[in-house]
């Protein structure tokens, strides 16, 4: 099955996100060379509302509904997407059809002025928009202030810069990718805090029944990631993950085998359950089923119910 003469890419268009989809084309272009590969720059509701919490308005979805239109509409083939910003559930109608190897999937710490958590004072501001984030945070570290960050990559930074923060906690793949490594004053091991489900990989999604793109596609896909991102996501799924809800999901394939570890807490941090699974990767999404189990045995199930605001 030969690709099309001209492959459209759908992106928001964040630096970031650009740097994806330029990422995305060039691998494309290299395979098809026969194919013209552009991008389509879009600016979705998630990058327009940036004056309240994500938890607030509707969610990862908002970050995606536009490019899926686009699709629909034949304007383009595919989409790029952060698999952290990936609705756990797909909307009718697409399928995730490649995840890319991995970058970096752990949490940075990024100041001008301390090194790391443990030095931050008493008081001391620190910028997030992840519940996840701020659960781990207040739990672990209930004397600083967490104040909300929205915004592009870019955006947070000059907030940090502009002195409205002390520190601001970013996925660390982000700022490798777009050259700013030196920003980083510290990774966070995921036993400091665990990274979100899916975090530092890149999905590709298309039209459901779209054969002819799937094959395209196919190349870009990548096993051991695919496996550990699907185990995040079925887990994050069967706790209610579409929803907001302060979860952690991380996979490795460890010794051939893939290590799941996965915590469900309330936003204030001061209840949280945790666990871990191992097992074939080829039953990632199983995986992912047992340790929800697991962690609703262990009192998971009574943090979701007290979670409010469930979209």
């Amino acid at each position: 099955m030969s690709a099309p003469s001209k492959i459209v890419i759908a992106s928001r268009e964040s630096r970031l996100a650009m740097w994806q989809a330029v990422h995305v084309r060039d691998r494309l272009s290299s395979l098809n060379p026969g194919s013209e590969v552009v991008i389509l720059g879009m600016t979705t509701k998630g990058d327009q509302i940036l004056d309240r919490p994500l938890a607030e308005i509707g969610g990862k979805g908002l970050f995606i509904k536009e490019l899926e239109v686009a699709m629909q509409e034949g304007r383009a083939h595919l989409a790029v997407h952060s698999m952290k910003d990936v609705p756990m559930v797909m909307p009718e109608g697409f399928v995730l059809a490649a995840i890319s190897a991995r970058e970096n999937p752990r949490d940075a710490f990024v100041s001008n002025t301390y090194a790391g958590l443990d030095e931050l004072p008493a008081g001391a501001v620190v910028g997030t928009s992840s519940l996840r984030r701020e659960a781990i945070l207040r739990a672990r570290y209930p004397q600083l202030t967490i104040k909300s960050l929205r915004g592009n990559l870019d955006t947070r930074l000059k907030k940090l810069d502009a002195g409205e923060y002390d520190a601001i906690i970013l996925a660390a793949a982000g700022l490798i990718r777009l050259g700013l490594e030196n920003r980083i004053k510290a990774v966070l091991t995921a036993e400091q805090s665990l990274p979100a489900p899916g975090q530092g990989a890149l999905g590709i999604e298309l039209v459901d029944g779209d054969a002819a793109m799937a094959a395209v596609v196919a190349p870009l896909n990548d096993p051991g990631t695919a496996h550990c991102v699907k185990a995040e996501r079925a887990l994050s799924r069967a706790l209610g993950g579409s929803c907001q809800v302060p979860l952690g999901g991380y996979a490795i394939i460890d010794n051939g085998q893939l290590w799941l570890r996965g915590f469900v807490a309330s936003v204030d941090g001061k209840d949280m359950v945790a666990g871990e699974v191992r097992g074939n990767p080829v039953d990632d999404e199983a995986l992912g089923l047992q340790l929800a189990e697991q962690l609703r045995a262990q009192g998971a199930e009574a943090i979701l119910a007290r979670l409010a605001g469930c979209r």
